[in-house]
């Protein structure tokens, strides 16, 4: 049995939702789904403002993970990742790099297509981060996250919308650029008949491959063990011990 600890490091636990029921959806027979949401922090994340404010919860909720054999962080920033890797006693998985690897491997020509507009330099820099700078495109849809599972908003058509025109500039798979996506991927890839991928699903297979392969995070250089030191005023309980 391998346990997989997915934490949406936002606080809308309808979101939370939607995640855990495509990670379910690809999960290996065999592979326990855990998904959670995080106990503080804003409801949405969108920008490096709510990306910094959402680490603790984030950090949090990993560290209370005694029986997880990976983790994955359900925000398509990869909020917080190295600080993640380098605090939990798993190995963590980001669902844009896993996104970005995945799509890497069946097309040469990637569009990402997120959320509102400031998302997308934050997403360009992963990307190039990522190694996928002359291959990814980052678009958005101007769609407030918290508006994807909102009845009305005419979210999927400003998506489907978007998709269309990466497509038309060039782009030969299209990746989800927002975890709240996750549960349109099969349909869309219907619709467009090209590959669209969610990086929660992507996430989840990467997870069980290290999970099998029984590697865990590297503790020489980059990702060791914090220092051990005082921690001030409301972050005191995050203070590393060892």
């Amino acid at each position: 049995m391998t346990k997989i600890l997915i934490v949406n490091p936002n606080t809308t636990a309808s979101m939370t939702a939607t995640i855990a029921t495509a990670a379910r959806a690809v999960a290996a027979l065999g592979t326990e789904i855990e998904a959670v949401t995080s106990a503080m922090g804003p409801a949405s994340i969108e920008g490096f403002y709510d990306e910094a404010f959402a680490v603790p919860g984030l950090i949090e909720a990993l560290l209370g993970a005694t029986d997880a054999d990976a983790g994955i962080i359900a925000c398509f920033d990869d909020t917080g990742l190295d600080a993640a890797r380098t605090a939990a006693r798993f190995p963590v998985v980001g669902i844009c790099e896993a996104a970005l690897v995945t799509a890497g491997q069946i097309a040469k020509r990637i569009g990402v297509v997120t959320t509102l507009p400031r998302s997308i330099v934050p997403l360009e820099e992963l990307v190039r981060r990522y190694g996928f700078a002359e291959r990814a495109a980052v678009t958005a849809c101007d769609v407030a996250v918290l508006d994807i599972e909102k009845p009305g908003s005419g979210a999927k058509q400003k998506l489907q919308a978007e998709i269309a025109r990466a497509l038309d500039k060039g782009a030969e798979a299209i990746v989800l650029g927002c975890a709240g996506m996750a549960d349109l991927a099969h349909e869309l890839s219907v619709q467009f008949g090209v590959p669209v991928v969610d990086g929660v699903a992507a996430a989840v297979k990467q997870a069980e491959a290290l999970a099998g392969l029984k590697l865990t995070t590297s503790r020489r250089g980059s990702y060791a063990s914090p220092v051990a030191k005082p921690y001030s005023g409301l972050l005191q309980k995050f203070a590393p011990r060892s």
